[in-house]
């Protein structure tokens, strides 16, 4: 039987969007975070989270930086009751950088390969998911694939809200003042939140 997912943006949406972060030191989680993944973790959807991570075709950084950085990050959450069941990223750029990277791939967002790939790997049925991030190429990347769309308003949220989406692909379901407020939306509209 395929599961559910809630596919999680990364940056301005999980934490603080500082720019690129090349030190794990540099990385903030937003202090509701833990608390939004933890209604998740209970809530029978798998948490996965879908991020571009560019700065490594810039140089910025490495994917071994990157992962001691996503290291740190689930060690925090551990430590909070939290989990997150998978993380894909998209190290490429199709214009800036050298190759390997310099490359216009099919897995940076708002393409869909990185959520084909993990519905493919982790079995899930992506018109029963849903897509949190603070870009509508977040929105796009969820509905071209048949997944719902919330929007949140922490990172380039609120600037992104305040233009319409350029195309219906782009057009969120719901909006939030955060990612807790974004999961309890869809738990309730689940019927699965066990807050009332």
């Amino acid at each position: 039987m395929s599961s559910k997912a809630i596919f999680i943006d990364r940056d301005g949406t999980l934490n603080e969007d500082v720019g690129y972060i090349s030190d794990p030191k540099e990385f903030r989680l937003f202090d509701f975070a833990p608390e939004a993944l933890r209604l998740i973790n209970n809530s029978g959807f798998l948490v996965i989270v879908l991020t571009n991570q560019s700065g490594i075709a810039r140089g910025f950084l490495t994917e071994e930086i990157l992962g001691r950085l996503h290291d740190k990050m689930e060690s925090e959450l551990a430590s909070q009751g939290a989990r997150i069941d998978r993380i894909y990223f998209c190290p490429h750029h199709p214009e800036i950088g050298e190759p390997p990277y310099k490359v216009d791939c099919d897995c940076r967002k708002p393409k869909s390969g990185l959520i084909l790939q993990a519905a493919t790997e982790m079995d899930v049925n992506l018109k029963k998911s849903y897509v949190i991030g603070d870009r509508y190429r977040d929105m796009e990347t969820g509905q071209a694939v048949g997944a719902t769309g919330v929007l949140v308003l922490t990172g380039f949220g609120r600037e992104e809200a305040l233009t319409p989406p350029a195309n219906r692909l782009q057009q969120p379901e719901h909006v939030a003042e955060n990612l807790v407020e974004a999961v309890r939306w869809i738990l309730n509209r689940e019927n699965l939140d066990k807050s009332r």
